[in-house]
């Protein structure tokens, strides 16, 4: 079993920043990669951005040029800025764990960003 737990989230005008972060702890070694999704009201959980083990990352489109996903693997913590948020990043952001069990989520921490 894997654990996770984010923090990070928060209030803020569009245009500014936010640090989303999120621990795992337990059955470490089973972690394949770790990532963010996002759900906001009335749409579907979307991924926003991915990170493997050995430390090959993504960002999805919507995200491209203003997120950055990174990782600490000393403190199996992954780590994701945002800049440059926009309005339509509201949502509630969750981080996601691909690992030999299978998918583990945490809580999710809300994301709102103000216009």
């Amino acid at each position: 079993q894997v654990q996770l737990v984010e923090s990070g989230g928060g209030l803020v005008q569009a245009g500014g920043s936010l640090r989303l972060s999120c621990a795992a702890s337990g059955s470490i070694y089973s972690i394949d990669a770790m990532g963010w999704y996002r759900q906001a009201p009335g749409r579907q959980r979307e991924l926003v951005a991915r990170i493997t083990r050995s430390g090959r990352a993504n960002v999805a489109d919507s995200g491209k040029g203003r997120f950055t996903i990174s990782g600490d693997n000393a403190k199996n913590t992954v780590y994701l800025q945002m800049n440059s948020l926009k309005s339509e990043d509201t949502a509630v952001y969750y981080c996601n764990v691909d690992s030999t069990f299978g998918p583990y989520w945490g809580q999710g921490t809300q994301v709102t960003v103000s216009s």
